[in-house]
């Protein structure tokens, strides 16, 4: 607790002058938004997320794998949050007092109450019970720097009162539609706070509601608070953007009024020196892969799962044979075989894929992976992880280190519509074919996906309506960092995780060098055989799939593993206080 000290001087650091002190701050709306500035730079966007079943990179992740420890400190998971923390509390204390309108007073200090919640959200989300910080520290003494662990109700009670502040005194989408500096347009507003009620109020009425943490009237009021934000989100004019794939280049406040918080990166059209930029589209080349698991994921395009579809190819004869397409990449297997759902193909690449040009532009982005410099794009490359490569918010012209200043989404309409479907079902049991029209088929029609979720499609092919909206959220949300925290709540992190991680399909005419890789016995003895085994263990029903993480080497302990445990730093500094989570 006592790093949040550090957040003084970064506080000093929102303007150029080096004498800046509290002293000759705070006169004016000039100093509130310098300020807030600071909230803005300390926001952090993780990229890709390997922790789930999702997603995976070159080296096993250690939470994903269950080979985690207690680390003595942790800058990202503990510290750094409550750092961002310190910058909102130091705003909300001080900034009171500035000599402005009221109404501009509390915009901004409607910003710092935003980016409050936000930050004790996520802490909870990873430790439970977390230390509820309200209060600057001027002095080592301060017998708070040693204060032991808020129960989650607590903190999540603040985050909705911090949430409806500033609900109520930021400005609305309407108000920054027109707004076109790249920073100033990604300002916080009444849909991001409302936007994140309705991922709190899901996030913790399921995790209550599964995890037996609070009594049935507790979780249901968590569910009843996003359907309430929901509600109030309806009227504040946002709406599905009219192309899934390219809704993430879009940036425009007038276009794009899918986006309710995203970071902000530019000056747009360069990279070096006075650009703030990241390395997202150079990750989806080379560090980062989706799973066969996610893959098998996707419906079939008779709406139906891989383990029920009469569509399913198998065994397959090409890698395009699992998003419907034969070897060529654009002629459609005979007989609709393998056709899938729309946001498949415009999530993945496959071999030829007729998007992999130097010309094909989704906004102002070309997305093309021949644009990389690295060719057309071919799987099995062993510079790369193993696995199926991600199209979705990915620029082949932006490839590289910190060249690609597209803003990130954080918060979007599509994911609120998802989540208010959810949080009707786990409240009520049940949702209505209409209020499925609303969410699920909406996401769906978006794409051109024509199959509708309806009650009696459910109950006719002996579906689940419950995993039928995981699984739709699972696929709107595909590599968008929602899918650990999801497993994590509705528990079954315990089921997924230790299971293999299983990467693509692979043919010797078709992979990166293909025809060395079937001649080396290294290699081969990580391709399933006919039998779907890998060393002796079945793995997966199809032949010549890899294996990238065996299951023996997963693990995942329900006694500990749902929650984080906490730095040991932490709890010293707290002479004890603090107390480790259970398990570690």
């Amino acid at each position: 607790m006592a790093a949040v000290l550090t957040g003084c001087d970064d506080l000093l650091d929102v303007k150029p002058q080096t004498d800046l002190t509290d002293d000759n701050f705070w006169k004016s709306e000039a100093d509130l938004k310098g300020a807030c500035n600071r909230l803005y730079e300390q926001l952090s966007f993780g990229g890709h997320d390997t922790r789930g079943d999702d997603q995976f990179g070159k080296n096993a992740n250690g939470t994903s794998a269950g080979s985690w420890t207690v680390p003595s400190e942790s800058d990202d998971d503990w510290r750094n949050p409550y750092r961002r923390i310190f910058t909102a509390n130091n705003i909300i204390e001080k900034g009171a007092n500035t000599p402005v309108d009221e109404k501009v007073r509390d915009k901004y200090l409607g910003e710092a109450y935003f980016f409050r919640a936000y930050n004790h959200f996520e802490l909870v989300c990873k430790y439970g019970d977390v230390p509820l910080v309200l209060k600057t520290f001027t002095s080592t003494s301060d017998p708070d720097l040693a204060m032991g662990r808020t129960p989650r109700e607590e903190v999540i009670q603040q985050c909705y009162k911090d949430l409806e502040f500033a609900a109520a005194h930021l400005p609305t989408r309407a108000d920054l539609q027109s707004v076109t500096d790249e920073f100033a347009r990604r300002r916080v507003t009444r849909s991001s706070a409302l936007g994140l009620i309705v991922r709190v109020g899901l996030h913790e009425g399921s995790m209550q509601k599964y995890h037996n943490l609070g009594n049935e009237a507790q979780w249901k009021a968590h569910l009843q608070k996003s359907i309430d934000a929901y509600n109030a989100l309806k009227s504040e004019g946002h709406a599905l953007y009219s192309n899934y794939q390219a809704l993430f280049f879009d940036e425009s406040n007038t276009t794009n009024k899918e986006t309710l918080f995203a970071k902000a990166y530019g000056p747009n059209g360069g990279s070096g020196s006075g650009y703030t930029n990241h390395s997202y589209s150079g990750d989806c080349e080379g560090s980062y892969a989706i799973t066969r698991t996610m893959i098998d994921t996707y419906l079939y395009a008779d709406g139906l799962p891989r383990e029920k579809s009469p569509l399913v190819i198998s065994p397959e004869t090409s890698f395009n044979n699992v998003f419907g397409y034969e070897a060529d990449g654009v002629t459609p297997v005979a007989g609709g075989k393998g056709a899938r759902d729309p946001r498949l193909a415009m999530s993945i690449w496959r071999i030829n894929d007729p998007q992999d040009n130097a010309t094909t532009t989704l906004v102002d982005a070309k997305i093309g992976w021949i644009n990389s410099g690295k060719g057309a794009y071919k799987p099995f490359d062993p510079q790369r992880p193993l696995g199926y490569q991600q199209k979705k918010a990915f620029s082949g012209d932006r490839w590289g280190a910190s060249k690609d200043y597209t803003d990130r989404i954080i918060i979007r309409w599509g994911e609120v519509l998802i989540a208010y479907a959810e949080a009707l079902y786990e409240l009520n049991g049940a949702i209505s074919d209409a209020q499925l029209d609303e969410t699920v088929n909406a996401l769906r029609t978006r794409a051109g996906f024509n199959v509708k979720l309806t009650n009696a499609f459910v109950t006719s092919n002996g579906l689940d309506m419950k995993e039928e909206i995981r699984r739709e959220r699972t696929v709107e949300l595909m590599s968008e960092n929602r899918r650990y925290s999801d497993i994590i709540r509705w528990k079954i992190a315990e089921t997924v995780l230790p299971k293999a991680i299983i990467g693509a399909k692979f043919t010797a005419d078709e992979a990166y060098n293909g025809t060395s890789q079937a001649g080396d016995s290294q290699f081969v003895q990580w391709l399933t055989n006919n039998q779907g085994q890998v060393f002796g263990t079945f793995v997966y029903s199809e032949p010549n799939v890899r294996l990238i993480e065996r299951a023996d080497t997963r693990r995942f302990n329900v006694a500990k593993d749902y929650y984080y445990p906490v730095p040991v730093f932490e709890i010293a500094q707290s002479g004890g206080n603090i107390k480790q989570n259970p398990g570690w």
